[in-house]
């Protein structure tokens, strides 16, 4: 704006000189934007007039220093990173399915269908130097389609290094419209040959890097399995199972 306002100025001489009007209208002009400088400008008889120093100097200077140390310090985080990854080589942990074991399955005289199933699933940590603390507030959910058929959750347990944990899981649930329920699964075991479940964990962990407890962190698991059929007390197949794992902070 001043550098402009300078400039300005000096076309004003050229101005008065060669124009005469429009010079004097300039210069009435610049008394109103700017009456210091116009003083200045004369006193100096439009010579040797330096704009003040661009004060932007210092706010590009401590950008710069921002902006190197942010640098910095996104190096240094690799670096640490990198340097735990090799030495701890972490690994995901697996997740599996292996027994479902349905206990009740009946309609009420209300039309509602309650539901008791036991699960067996398989957790397996195959890091070497990497404890995994499985804490409270986890939660269980079996669906088929977006109806859910029963809930509940993991104990509280520490799971060492290469260390495989098998737990038998108690759902329970009850529907309100069971009468519904029972007949879509009925209509679709008739089409498929089967019924297809999903099964979602959203469990609360801390990682054990060798003897340091890092913060809480959540594990997201969702399988999905397919079985032959959905009936109280008899043998359930699980004909297939995939297990799908992420964690999120």
């Amino acid at each position: 704006m001043q550098n402009a306002i300078c400039s300005l100025l000096h076309m004003t001489r050229t101005a008065k000189q060669n124009v005469g009007i429009r010079g004097k209208q300039i210069m009435e002009l610049c008394k109103i934007i700017c009456p210091k400088m116009l003083n200045k400008f004369n006193k100096n008889d439009g010579k040797a007039l330096r704009c003040p120093t661009c004060p932007w100097r210092k706010v590009n200077r401590c950008l710069c220093w921002t902006i190197c140390l942010l640098f910095l310090l996104i190096v240094a985080i690799g670096v640490s990173a990198a340097i735990l990854y090799a030495v701890f080589q972490p690994k995901l942990p697996n997740y599996s399915v292996d027994k479902l074991q349905i206990t009740q399955f009946n309609l009420g005289s209300d039309s509602s269908l309650s539901a008791t199933f036991d699960v067996t699933i398989t957790a397996t940590n195959p890091n070497k130097k990497i404890g995994i603390y499985y804490e409270g507030g986890s939660s269980l959910r079996v669906y088929y389609t977006n109806t859910q058929l029963c809930q509940g959750s993991m104990p509280k347990f520490y799971q060492g290094h290469q260390n495989t944990t098998v737990l038998i899981l108690p759902l329970t649930g009850q529907i309100q419209d069971g009468n519904a329920l029972v007949t879509a699964l009925r209509e679709q075991q008739q089409q498929a040959g089967n019924i297809p479940l999903n099964l979602k964990v959203n469990q609360p962990v801390r990682v054990k890097l060798g003897k340091l407890k890092l913060m809480k962190v959540k594990f997201l698991v969702s399988c999905r399995l397919v079985v032959d059929a959905l009936s109280a007390n008899s043998a359930i197949s699980i004909q297939s199972s995939s297990c799908k794992f992420k964690f999120r902070l």
